[in-house]
């Protein structure tokens, strides 16, 4: 209570509404490798349309277990977070596409990892580079860049007798040569022609219309121009003396670069500071359409401090950073610096830029990739403060069970919030008849004991619809995505297994089904048997963890029930910290989490609880050691596993009372 040192009423108010918290069980995480997407770093997914948006398709056999392992667990639940693990090193590794003007002296220092990596580099990358893929990864090369800075760049006519003072010209069927004075001439004319310009020709007589360029090649004297076009071309002869060039991207944005509002205000009205910037994919890397548009930026600014009317920033180089999906600014162009408002100049630039990203590379695939750079990106997941996740899918093995122990032993077993799901080697299933059950249980048997595991038995063969064909998946992104499915059907100390909630999407056929011989084989060491039904789906037909010693938690539902109530109570506790240690705060808590367990009890998760924190487990030496204790006795529900069917036959004349109880 607050002293006063007059009469008074003092108001205060004790908060004793405080709960035990839900807890979320439902988010995923997987670390490997990815041709696209941020590097080092944690990135929820919510859907496979996501996951592909943010880290590209599966390719050829770069990664597509890792992928599809995610887009497995994504089927059921969607809360993935996702880590690229890549080596950006060497030159020899993962690195970025970049749109450059000359050689690249250092192409490490070139690659963009994540955001913060970009704003370590901002202001030192190569100066012949102008722009540098979003992500690392050989997808990169499939952009090319368009930038019109000037009113030139947008249009300009062109006076072919400023290059010959008799300009002829010869006409094929598809393609015109500019016979020009010399060789200089030849090269000037055709700086001022860009690959995919329009050009407009005709005349108010035959029509006018626009054609666009797919070449442009000088030979001496000569400017050869071929147009996409394969009609004869039709030209007066009197209107050939000049020539019409249209940018190849005029017709999507609204006009010319111009002078933006903004520097106009600030008193500069004659500089033309306003730019378009085009991200087209070239190669059809990303959309599966050779040359379709990405992205299209209107009216930026090459003034530093340019903004829009609403306030918003209109600088080319934090627009495209921000907003882009696909590029981040290196340099200026050329003849196109930024500056102050005030002091910004006009480009000087006749001809628009358009490069084509290159130098991009992928790395290693899942296969080859090190432990080491995969295990780093499992690392961004081992601490629970960092980032709340419940569910870790091992994707594909790696150095047969190096990875799955790694994942184990560093993040589950550290964590003590999560589970692992694991699946043998892809060779261990895959056609491997009539040795699948013995190198399953070696694979098992190279993998720790621990109650924060869970080993499935194999593969699945699936529809990859971005490559229009099958592949082998694992099944541990399945496993966890039924873990998340039980969550929301019932709830996390309910098992996964079974015919009611442990049904496999996306199934043609398991790499390996067992049989009831093998399915005891494999159960009996550890592992869960997922196997087909003939009419009734694939099913996960087990619910073992990867504990070996013989306890309640080496089931799957008991595991997680006190990951469950160990998170929530907890959570809850954290708000006695720097209490006292007496009869009130022991009560407080007592009254926290009996209500707590006498719901999950109701919700059959547990079938009876006892909470003691009192004196007789808080003494004086606990109380003097700034501690405080609360024992909490958990009988935690059992899943059936084995179900025992006896049919008695009876005599006629004989009641069922004389012989219940004798069987």
């Amino acid at each position: 209570m607050a002293f006063q040192v007059s009469p008074g009423v003092n108001v205060t108010e004790i908060d004793l509404t405080t709960v035990v918290p839900a807890v979320s069980t439902t988010e995923g995480a997987i670390a490997g490798v990815f041709r696209w997407g941020p590097v080092g770093q944690r990135v929820l997914i919510e859907s496979e349309v996501e996951l592909y948006e943010r880290f590209g398709k599966p390719y050829r056999t770069f990664n597509e277990e890792t992928w599809f392992t995610a887009a497995s667990f994504l089927s059921y639940g969607n809360k993935l977070y996702v880590a690229r693990a890549a080596n950006c090193t060497v030159n020899t590794a993962c690195m970025s596409a970049v749109a450059n003007t000359g050689e690249v002296a250092n192409l490490v220092a070139q690659v963009v990892k994540t955001r913060d990596d970009y704003d370590t580099k901002d202001g030192n990358f190569d100066s012949d580079v102008l722009y540098v893929a979003k992500w690392p990864g050989a997808i990169g090369n499939s952009l090319r860049i368009a930038v019109c800075d000037s009113a030139n760049a947008y249009t300009q006519t062109i006076n072919l007798q400023t290059y010959a003072a008799n300009a002829s010209f010869t006409f094929n069927s598809n393609s015109v040569t500019v016979q020009t004075q010399d060789a200089a001439n030849a090269t000037a004319l055709s700086a001022l022609l860009t690959v995919g310009d329009y050009i407009e020709v005709g005349n108010t007589t035959i029509g006018k219309q626009k054609l666009k360029l797919t070449s442009v090649a000088t030979d001496t004297a000569n400017v050869d121009l071929t147009f996409e076009d394969t009609y004869r071309l039709k030209v007066n002869t009197e209107l050939t003396l000049t020539m019409t060039r249209y940018w190849e991207f005029y017709n999507v944005v609204d006009k010319a670069p111009g002078t933006s509002s903004y520097v106009t205000n600030n008193g500069n009205t004659s500089a033309v500071d306003e730019m378009h910037v085009v991200i087209i994919d070239e190669d059809a890397f990303f959309t599966g359409t050779p040359g379709a548009i990405l992205e299209v930026h209107e009216g930026l600014s090459r003034a530093t401090d340019a903004k829009t009317d609403d306030g918003s920033t209109l600088y080319y180089k934090t627009v495209i950073n921000d907003r882009s999906q696909y590029v981040w600014w290196a340099n200026d162009r050329s003849n196109a610096v930024s500056n102050a408002s005030i002091s910004i100049a006009s480009s000087t630039n006749d001809a628009p830029l358009n490069i084509n990203f290159e130098l991009g590379s992928d790395g290693g695939s899942e296969t080859n990739e090190s432990l080491a750079v995969v295990a780093a990106g499992y690392d961004l997941f081992a601490s629970a403060e960092d980032v709340d996740i419940s569910l870790v899918l091992q994707g594909k093995t790696k150095g047969n069970t190096d990875l799955a122990n790694y994942i184990i032993d560093n993040i589950c077993e550290t964590r003590k919030d999560c589970v692992a799901f694991i699946s043998p080697a892809k060779a261990d299933v895959v056609d491997n008849v009539g040795n699948e059950a013995d190198d399953i249980i070696s694979f098992r048997n190279s993998v720790r004991s621990s109650s924060y595991a869970v080993i499935d038995s194999g593969y699945k063969y699936m529809y990859d619809k971005y490559n229009d064909l099958y592949r082998w998946v694992p099944l541990n992104g399945d496993i966890a995505g039924l873990c998340v499915r039980t969550d929301s059907t019932n709830d996390p100390w309910w098992s996964p297994a079974g015919f009611n909630r442990g049904q496999i999407r996306n199934v043609v056929r398991l790499a390996y089904n067992p049989s009831k011989t093998d399915r005891d084989v494999l159960y009996k060491a550890g592992v869960n048997p997922v196997t087909t039904f003939p009419g009734q789906g694939t099913i996960l037909f087990g619910d073992k963890t990867a504990l070996t010693k013989p306890s309640a938690f080496d089931r799957i539902n008991v595991r997680r029930l006190f990951i469950v109530l160990e998170k929530a109570i907890s959570t809850a506790a954290k708000f006695t910290l720097f209490e006292f240690n007496d009869d009130f705060t022991r009560a407080q808590f007592k009254n926290l989490v009996t209500p707590y367990l006498r719901d999950v009890q109701g919700r059959r998760g547990i079938t009876d609880f006892y909470v003691v924190c009192d004196d007789s487990n808080n003494t004086a030496e606990v109380i003097d050691r700034n501690e405080f204790i609360g024992d909490i006795y958990i009988k935690p529900a059992r899943s059936i596993n084995f179900i025992q069917l006896n049919f008695v036959a009876v005599r006629t004349g004989v009641a069922f009372s004389e012989i219940i109880g004798r069987v």
